[in-house]
């Protein structure tokens, strides 16, 4: 990323349709370079921002500003953005050479400048091999890089992407991530992603910005997303998570929680929280450990395995406590032989996670 100035500025930005407020007073700053995600799930707001941003919807309030220049009434097609939709949009009588050129015929160029931004493209998606072949003779991914190509040939300041993996397979949705993130880096554009895909947008994204209801209720680094959520909504939103309900019992160099669910109580990391204070306790499945015997960790528990899902490379776990709560957890299956695996349905297991493994979310 480059510079600490905002290359994108949304002002308190609101959109209305009729009586139904699909964006509220939005704030958001985004830096020149960055591959930035807007996250959330359907209806909460991100393709209207999005389309915003495009110049396809106006504001109802607020104001946009790109690369330091106010874009609120300024007209699509005087934007410096591009947007590269869903559906791909391509013409499916065009070879994927006149696709990739077709944004291009009314710009100030020669023909052959034309031809060899073109050409350019094409390397840079890699499908220099594929420039007269039709859309239907493509592959899903082949297909992608080709509007992905179209989108870039204009060279702009701004890419805006609205679901740009929907369409293909998990493999390939996994190996064309790398694509993007190594596209962008070469081209330095600035691209906005729009997903409701969890893991797309933190494998894609410098930050993400979690959207429910229209408004942005956390931005941050992925990780610091995902291991620091600000709120119940968001710890619930990205990935999987136990939560529980809890009342602080006493605040030193941890917190002492009561939390009835896990029979007693838990150690958590230190925050400025008093006792009395009713708050949600938060552990990922993978930061639990499971074993058949007794551990040694301040925070554990005994129960049943209720439920056993084998995805290979882990297996996940749903553990009945003596209180009723199930617990979720992620176990790494690192050894082949299936008698070293940690449990099997119906066994008693124990529980454990450290103090700084939890979440303490007010509320």
């Amino acid at each position: 990323m480059e510079g600490s100035q905002p290359f994108i500025r949304i002002e308190g930005v609101s959109k209305s349709f009729g009586g139904f407020a699909a964006v509220k007073n939005v704030s958001l700053d985004i830096t020149k370079g960055e591959m930035f995600a807007l996250l959330g799930g359907s209806g909460c707001g991100k393709t209207t921002l999005l389309r915003m941003l495009a110049g396809f919807e106006a504001p109802s309030a607020g104001r946009i500003y790109i690369d330091g220049q106010d874009m609120t009434e300024v007209p699509p097609y005087e934007r410096p953005v591009n947007m590269m939709f869903q559906s791909y949009a391509l013409f499916p009588h065009m070879t994927v050479e006149a696709n990739v050129g077709y944004g291009l015929k009314h710009e100030a160029m020669s023909r052959a400048e034309r031809q060899k931004r073109v050409a350019e493209m094409l390397d840079l998606v890699q499908l220099k091999p594929f420039a007269g072949r039709k859309p239907h003779q493509l592959s899903g991914g082949q297909r992608q890089r080709v509007a992905l190509a179209r989108a870039l040939a204009k060279q702009p300041k701004l890419l805006l992407l609205d679901e740009p993996l929907a369409a293909l397979d998990k493999k390939l949705r996994e190996h064309t991530q790398f694509e993007i993130m190594s596209i962008q880096e070469r081209t330095g554009i600035t691209f906005v992603v729009v997903t409701h895909d969890q893991e797309e947008a933190m494998t894609l994204a410098d930050r993400i910005a979690v959207m429910d209801q229209g408004v942005i209720r956390q931005v941050g680094p992925p990780a610091e997303v995902y291991e620091n959520p600000n709120s119940r909504f968001v710890a619930g939103f990205i990935g999987s998570i136990n939560m529980f309900e809890g009342e602080v019992t006493g605040n030193g160099d941890v917190l002492a929680i009561d939390v009835p669910a896990l029979g007693g109580t838990v150690t958590a990391g230190s925050a400025s929280l008093s006792p009395g204070e009713k708050v949600t306790l938060a552990v990922r499945p993978e930061k639990i450990l499971i074993a058949r015997d007794r551990p040694d960790e301040m925070n554990r528990f005994h129960g049943v395995v209720k439920d056993l899902g084998y995805f290979g490379k882990d297996s996940l776990f749903r553990v009945a406590l003596p209180s009723g709560a199930l617990v979720s957890v992620n176990s790494v299956n690192s050894m082949r032989d299936r008698a070293a695996k940690a449990a099997d349905w119906g066994e008693e297991v124990w529980l454990s996670f450290r103090p700084d493994a939890a979440i303490v979310l007010k509320g």
